[in-house]
């Protein structure tokens, strides 16, 4: 059986994006909203429209992950948005990562987010930040092994909740350091 697909979205997938992103949300933070905040949330945070803007928008890009033919997860990235002193016009962001529940696990999730960094890193070395749920301790476990480190917190409203969310980064100086460390790993010295 052949592994599953990861490639760069595009204005067809549209759709898509905004439907697997609204059911991906609801699948993983529904619990926590009362159902009308939720619904109102999903229809602006997840609509057809923004989805078109994102794949539309140079600065930003989009994945999707697909296993025959099925759309399965996504991630989202470009420039900064979050609310911290530090970050400059030149910062990147992980705006979205998510799969499917069936499909959480196995590796897949560090692929596509390889994929992401290398597209934040194409021209060059730059500061990557990320917004996380302060009670999401699996992201945030595997963020911190990836070089990040929290630096704030904000608050992240949907309806009449707000949830505590941890702002986490990694300095442009440590994917330098890190492209510097794989270009020697690679070279041939004999």
């Amino acid at each position: 059986m052949p592994e599953p697909a990861i490639r760069r979205a595009g204005p067809a997938d549209a759709q898509t994006l905004a439907e697997l992103g609204a059911r991906t949300f609801a699948d993983t933070f529904a619990h926590l909203y009362h159902a009308e905040d939720l619904a109102a949330f999903l229809a602006q945070a997840y609509s057809l429209e923004g989805a078109r803007a994102d794949l539309a928008d140079p600065a930003r890009a989009a994945w999707l992950v697909e296993d025959g033919g099925r759309a399965i997860g996504y991630a989202l990235a470009g420039p900064c948005g979050l609310p911290h002193e530090a970050v400059t016009p030149g910062c990147g962001e992980l705006k979205r990562i998510y799969f499917l529940k069936d499909r959480q696990g196995g590796g897949l999730g560090r692929r596509l987010f390889g994929e992401v960094m290398g597209w934040l890193q194409a021209d060059g070395p730059r500061s990557v930040w990320i917004g996380v749920w302060s009670e999401n301790h699996g992201a945030r476990r595997f963020y911190e092994r990836q070089g990040f480190e929290k630096v704030g917190e904000y608050g992240f409203r949907v309806g009449r909740t707000v949830d505590r969310e941890f702002i986490l980064h990694r300095p442009a100086e440590n994917f330098a350091a890190e492209r510097s460390q794989s270009a020697l790993r690679g070279h041939n010295f004999a």
